[in-house]
């Protein structure tokens, strides 16, 4: 399995108790349809590939996860898993439904203004902080655009579309 073919579920933060068990920040908005994972993709500190690793029990309280996999059975082996991510292949996502989309399904979308028309594609999406934005390129300049709903009012997944509703001098920045 290879990491572009997965997303990233969350990581390990540190070793809970003496016999293996580990503590994971979810990364997720939902973390309710992972109850019953059986098995992820561990890239490890040391290491550049995914490893499937199989899960043994997984209690899921909001954001965190203790996590016992078959075969860690101690602290010792539950130590050389921390920091690692934890990863799931794109199509065990849970589908959002109508009108919502994932970050990683937008790039190379076309990106068109109600006022300005196309204006390039989406390249990138930076997450994290205080603000998501979506990564551009126009007139040979790097664009960001804060990803909200006054400002991204619509994508459209079967045309391959970001409606944008740009304020006066955003494109000038």
């Amino acid at each position: 399995m290879r990491i572009d073919d997965c997303y990233q579920l969350g990581y390990i933060s540190k070793t809970h108790g003496l016999l293996g068990e580990v503590s994971v920040i979810l990364d997720v908005d939902d973390p309710t349809p992972y109850q019953e994972l059986e098995s992820v993709f561990l890239e490890l500190t040391n290491s550049k590939t995914l490893i499937p690793f199989f899960i043994d029990t997984i209690d899921i309280k909001a954001k965190h996860a203790l996590v016992k996999f078959e075969d860690i059975d101690s602290i010792e082996q539950a130590q050389e898993l921390v920091k690692a991510s934890l990863y799931l292949p794109l199509e065990a996502l849970p589908d959002l439904g109508e009108g919502k989309y994932y970050f990683h399904e937008i790039i190379g979308f076309q990106v068109t203004d109600e006022e300005r028309g196309y204006l390039g594609k989406v390249q990138d999406v930076y997450t994290g902080g205080s603000q998501d934005l979506i990564v551009m390129e126009y007139q040979g300049k790097e664009i960001l655009i804060p990803i909200n709903d006054s400002l991204v009012p619509k994508v459209d997944k079967a045309q391959q579309l970001v409606y944008v509703k740009l304020p006066d001098g955003l494109l000038d920045l």
